[in-house]
């Protein structure tokens, strides 16, 4: 019996895009875009320095359309709140931050899109927006030209969940983080995640 293609793969059925090939498949674009989590530090770091479950990358709210246009072939689910279900070509709820791409024919997911809340020139921390900063100081873009968020960024989402592949990071990340992402870094948890002991670390 043919699978249903508004069935969701089991959740940890992935073969992601690697961040060269999804800058591949947009190509050359004005709109914001960017590599998140542990593939950004490994931009970065110009390596890579873990194996990666998935790939993450972020835009703004108002590119789905042409971002799911430029990744054609993909079915797109919604996933929140512990549950992935079915969005195809709708518009997602305010509510839902995460979009994953499932290539039908292999039935594997590909690639994590995060939608950000910022602007085109302000990025908003989603769990405080309180804490923000200019995007142009938090997309950097690696020696091929691929743009990540900044470590410093990167590694405060990282703080809350404090995952074994989060405390990887962090160790790595730390003797190599400059003084002004240290003092960033600092300063952001000092209001996010007031006592967390990578504080007394930078």
């Amino acid at each position: 019996m043919p699978i249903d293609p508004t069935t969701p793969a089991p959740d940890d059925d992935w073969s992601p895009f690697s961040p060269a090939e999804l800058a591949d498949r947009l190509g050359a674009t004005r709109l914001t875009w960017y590599v998140v989590g542990g593939w950004a530090l490994d931009l970065w770091h110009g390596q890579q320095t873990r194996p990666h479950a998935d790939l993450e990358f972020a835009v703004l709210p108002g590119d789905i359309a042409w971002f799911r246009t430029a990744l054609t072939g993909l079915a797109w689910f919604m996933a929140h709140a512990g549950q992935v279900r079915f969005l195809g070509a709708a518009e997602p709820p305010a509510q839902v931050s995460q979009l994953w791409g499932l290539d039908p024919v292999t039935r594997r997911w590909r690639v994590d899109m995060m939608l950000e809340r910022g602007t085109p020139s302000e990025w908003v921390y989603k769990r405080d927006p309180a804490i923000r900063a200019p995007r142009a100081a938090v997309i950097r873009r690696d020696a091929a030209g691929i743009p990540y968020l900044a470590p410093a960024t990167v590694l405060l989402f990282k703080a809350r969940h404090r995952r074994d592949k989060d405390e990887i990071d962090f160790a790595a990340a730390l003797p190599r983080l400059q003084p002004s992402d240290r003092r960033q870094l600092r300063d952001w948890l000092t209001l996010a995640e007031p006592g967390h002991d990578w504080l007394g670390r930078l």
